[in-house]
């Protein structure tokens, strides 16, 4: 099920971002993009890069599979703004709380954030279908990190797991800058092997 709100909005005139003034972007929010944070089975909580992060972003954006309420609650505590679903993982205490599907515009930006987006194999032209009115889409699941654009220019990215990497040779998460309406300065995070998971 969709959230019940099709789209929020973060702008100039809101609590969230920095306008950037002299150097001409206009208004900037910073981004930090998790998914997979699995706590507290794969770890027993969040590295400390990922927590001052998000510390520091404007818009925490997670793709699901939290598996505790007591993360989102924290994590809900320590943003400025989070926009967040559900993943395969969770609950019904955090299905309750999340929706399957989250939506937002920031600062002319048009988000939408899922766990699930299915087989690698046609990814691309399969979202694109699903959100024609998006610019991105921030998706989970695979704790693979995905930086690709579909033939439309919807942009999909995927953070990996900041807890769990598989087979990645990094636990992982993602910042960006939407500047002028665009994504910028995105960038992989590979985190130090952890010892409790």
């Amino acid at each position: 099920m969709e959230s019940a709100y099709r789209w929020q909005g973060v702008t100039a005139d809101g609590v969230n971002g920095e306008d950037a003034g002299a150097g001409g972007e206009g208004f900037v929010v910073r981004l930090v993009i998790t998914a997979d944070t699995h706590v507290p089975k794969r770890a027993r909580d969040l590295p400390e890069p990922l927590w001052a992060a998000i510390d520091a972003a404007d818009v925490v954006l997670h793709a699901g599979d939290w598996v505790d309420v007591a993360l989102l609650d924290a994590v809900e505590s320590r943003s400025r703004r989070l926009v967040a679903v559900y993943g395969n993982n969770d609950g019904p205490s955090l299905r309750a709380r999340l929706p399957e599907v989250a939506r937002v515009d920031l600062a002319g930006l048009r988000v939408a954030v899922v766990h699930e987006t299915g087989p690698r194999a046609g990814r691309e032209a399969r979202c694109a279908a699903r959100f024609p009115d998006c610019d991105l889409l921030v998706f989970g699941h695979s704790h693979i990190p995905w930086d690709t654009v579909a033939p439309t220019g919807l942009r999909l990215l995927n953070p990996g797991s900041p807890t769990d990497r598989r087979s990645q040779p990094y636990a992982t998460y993602l910042t960006a800058r939407v500047a002028a309406g665009r994504l910028d300065r995105v960038e992989l995070h590979r985190l130090p092997r952890r010892s409790d998971h």
